[in-house]
Order: C-alpha cells, then sequence, then structure tokens
C-alpha cells in the first residue's frame, strides 16, 4: 500500500460554533518517527466526551485546534526503526491517553488524551508511538475495535482497577450507554450479578438478551436505589456501581451500595450538581471513585478478556460514513444511538 501525502480529517477548530468548529479538511500524513507506528484508521467511535468538547462544555484542559476522536481503530502500515511491538499488518486501536502506561493517572499523563491534547483518530492516517497503541482483539472487526480506548477501558477500570470484581458480586449499571453495556457484558462473562436500569420497555429487553439478571425502569421507580438493594442476598446491597447519571443519580446509587462497596464516577449526564454530602461516603461505609478511562495495561488485559470470552461491542445500527462524521455528532446529541456510535473511515 502506498502512503499518500496528505488525507482528509475531521478537526474541532474552537468550541463557540457547536458543531460547526467541525471541519472536514485536508492534512498532511504525519510523518513516521523511530518510535512511531504509521496507522490507516478505519473506523472511528464517538463518546460523551467528543461532543462536549466541540460544544465547549468540557471541563478538562483542551489544546484546539486538534483532529477530532479519541478512539480509531485501524491496520499497522509502516513502523519506526525502533519500533518492536508492532509490525505492518497488526490491526490496532488507539489508547486514549497516551502517556498512561500503567500504575496511577499523573497529570502528565492527563496531558495526553487524544482528541483534545493530542490529535485525534478522526483522519485517513495516524502516527502515535508505539506505546499509544494496543493490539486489538482477533474476535473484532475494526469498527467493534474502534469502541474499546474509552467507554470500554473505563469500565474495566470500574470494576478491576481498585477492588477486583469476584464472580457472583452485584453490578449496578445506569442506562445504556457505552460504558454501562461494557460494565455489563464484563460483569456477566466474570460470573457477577447485573441489575440494570433504564426508561424504555425495548431497551430493558435488549439488556436482558445481554445477560442482565434484573432491569429497574428508573420512570416508574424513582426510588430505584432501594429497589435494587433488596433484590441482592440479604438486602445487602451492591458490590459495584456504574455510576453515569450524576446529580439525578447518586441518591439512588448511594441507597443501593453495599458496606464496603465501590460506586465510581463516571459520568454526569444527569447533571454535575451534587445533591448529597461526600459524607454519605462515611454513612454508607463505601467508596466514591473517580475514574478517567484506564492505562495501557488495563486495555491489554481487557482486550485479552474480550478475545478470550467472545465478547462483541454493542454497535448502533447506524454507521456513518466518514464524510458524514458532523451528521453522527448531531445523531448522537439527539441521542438517538444505542450503544456504540461508529464512523467507518476508509
Amino acid at each position: 500500500m502506498s502512503v499518500p501525502s496528505t488525507q482528509k480529517q475531521w478537526v474541532i477548530t474552537g468550541t463557540d460554533k457547536g458543531f460547526d468548529g467541525l471541519v472536514f479538511k485536508e492534512g498532511p500524513v504525519p510523518k513516521l518517527g523511530e518510535n512511531d507506528v504509521l496507522v490507516k484508521l478505519h473506523a472511528a467511535s464517538l463518546n460523551y466526551r467528543d461532543l462536549a468538547i466541540a460544544k465547549g462544555m468540557y471541563p478538562f484542559p483542551i489544546d484546539l485546534p486538534k483532529v477530532a476522536s479519541s478512539d480509531g481503530a485501524g491496520e499497522v502500515v509502516a513502523v519506526g526503526s525502533r519500533v518492536t511491538q508492532f509490525k505492518k499488518g497488526d490491526k490496532v486501536c488507539t489508547l486514549f491517553n497516551q502517556g498512561h502506561q500503567y500504575g496511577e493517572l499523573t497529570i502528565e499523563s492527563v496531558g495526553t488524551a487524544l482528541g483534545g491534547m493530542r490529535e485525534g483518530a478522526l483522519r485517513s492516517y495516524g502516527a502515535f508511538p508505539e506505546t499509544g497503541l494496543v493490539k486489538a482483539p482477533s474476535n473484532l472487526n475494526h469498527v467493534e475495535a474502534s469502541t474499546l480506548p474509552c467507554a470500554a477501558v473505563t469500565s474495566w477500570n470500574a470494576l478491576y482497577g481498585l477492588k477486583p470484581l469476584k464472580p457472583g458480586e452485584w453490578v449496578i449499571v445506569q442506562g445504556t450507554g457505552g460504558v454501562s453495556l461494557f460494565a455489563l457484558q464484563f460483569a456477566k462473562a466474570a460470573g457477577a450479578k447485573v441489575i440494570a436500569t433504564t426508561s424504555s420497555a425495548d431497551k430493558a429487553a435488549t439488556l436482558k438478551k445481554l445477560g442482565a439478571d434484573h432491569v429497574i425502569n428508573y420512570r416508574d421507580d424513582p426510588n430505584w436505589g432501594a429497589t435494587a438493594r433488596k433484590l441482592t442476598p440479604d438486602g445487602a446491597g451492591a458490590d459495584h456501581i456504574i455510576e453515569v447519571g450524576g446529580e439525578h443519580t447518586m441518591t439512588q446509587s448511594l441507597s443501593a451500595v453495599k458496606y464496603g462497596g465501590i460506586i465510581t464516577l463516571i459520568g454526569f449526564l444527569g447533571g454535575a450538581k451534587p445533591k448529597d454530602s461526600i459524607l454519605e461516603a462515611l454513612n454508607k461505609i463505601c467508596t466514591l471513585r473517580g475514574v478517567f478511562v484506564g492505562s495501557r495495561e488495563q486495555m491489554e488485559d481487557m482486550c485479552r478478556a474480550i478475545e478470550a470470552n467472545d465478547i462483541h461491542p454493542v454497535v448502533d445500527k447506524k454507521v456513518f460514513p466518514f464524510d458524514q462524521a458532523k451528521e453522527a455528532y448531531e445523531y448522537m446529541w439527539a441521542q438517538k444511538h444505542f450503544g456504540k456510535l461508529c464512523i467507518k473511515i476508509d
């Protein structure tokens, strides 16, 4: 395959024009350093973070203009002279925080996130340091593999990063976004019990098909936290809660958590103004833990589990072509998606 000198790419030019600040333009194919890997990107997937950056709603540092999207997958087309971990033809995924290799997140590694601080994946070709890529699970195609870098690793970190999930434990997942669906799939593969929440009968049926042991409609049951607790053995509560709702769901999560349990704070879809005192963690004898994706080591562990258990990400039925990425952003903003929303680049 001959590599061109220029390529098409979607660039976030600023945050004052909403999605109109996302521009489809020509750019150079990056030069290959001796420690770099050149990837022909075949697919990208969107996260709420991508929309928030474009809308000027993202609370963490960004450095624009940048190529959009942290999550991409593709095929290695060339490697630098000092690269040892990859070869031409390998199928790979991007690492969200390029500098987060293992252990705890640092101030320095937070500054290496794709699609905000570094050039993202919504382009035809990307050059990444070999430490900024992970081999894709062999059971996934490029579109499926593109969903892994953010939502999947975040879920894996939530379940295994502090107090690893054990068979027979109870997990609560909220809604049907990417993080929650990955957490449901990982928990079931590990032999855990899962309680899922949703507001839709159709989505409830899909959650059951994915293996949820119980599904609670939070519109019909606003005190779903107490209901979830009663479903657990002896009414003790859940060991892990994947908290993506923020201010509208935290009260219920605190109601449902077990003594010694972990509430992993991931999202703020329902708002970011807390209604509960942090002292509730003492009253409930639980851990409130914020996570920001995860390390390369965690992503490699996760990819092995995906391959061993033949887990396939839940991808929305509508996969957008590369030149319609802005329409994909609008589709996701309108909450028309189910699972991960993907863009096919080739």
